[in-house]
């Protein structure tokens, strides 16, 4: 490759990079064309999958202000920079990795911070980013309904009270 088509190519990665709200270095030794069109098929819209050089993507993550350890870089690489819900594509290339041992998920980024193949593996474990907000507002939404129940309580549990007084007066009135 040419110097100034490394450039372009360290160029392309870093916007790669700094776009993405997540990327996975995965190791893809031993899988057929076919197997990489299903898996980047499977990845969906919200993912790129490439083949990448270490070299440039090193020197990529490090010009994004990425830190990366060098062990991620051994062997073919190929990245899935993802653009939306990383939790889908950790999902996706977990799933991937369960049906066709031959990729190796390495490492990855999530909003800047390094993550190693284990907790990419966590990551897919999590539920996607609307069921958690969802439950989260659920939950909220529950705390609030419970709070009403109990200003709604205290004022009638004062007027029974207060009548309770007024009935006692009555009849301590009415005896004596």
């Amino acid at each position: 490759m040419a110097r100034p088509d490394k450039a372009a190519a360290v160029a392309e990665l870093t916007d790669k990079f700094r776009s993405s709200s997540a990327a996975v270095l995965t190791e893809y030794r031993g899988l057929t064309v076919a197997q990489l069109k299903t898996l980047r098929r499977s990845l969906g819209e919200n993912a790129q999958y490439a083949v990448v050089k270490n070299t440039l993507t090193k020197i990529a993550a490090n010009e994004a202000g990425i830190t990366l350890d060098d062990q991620l870089f051994a062997g073919p690489t190929a990245v899935a920079f993802v653009t939306g819900d990383p939790v889908e594509s950790a999902k996706g290339l977990r799933d991937f990795a369960k049906e066709n041992p031959n990729l190796i998920i390495k490492g990855g980024v999530l909003d800047g911070k390094a993550l190693s193949a284990d907790e990419i593996k966590k990551l897919a474990d999590l539920e996607s980013r609307e069921v958690l907000l969802s439950k989260l507002a659920g939950a909220f939404k529950g705390k609030q309904s419970q709070t009403a129940q109990l200003f709604q309580a205290l004022p009638s549990k004062l007027v029974r009270t207060v009548d309770a007084l007024r009935a006692k007066q009555d009849e301590q009135g009415g005896a004596e």
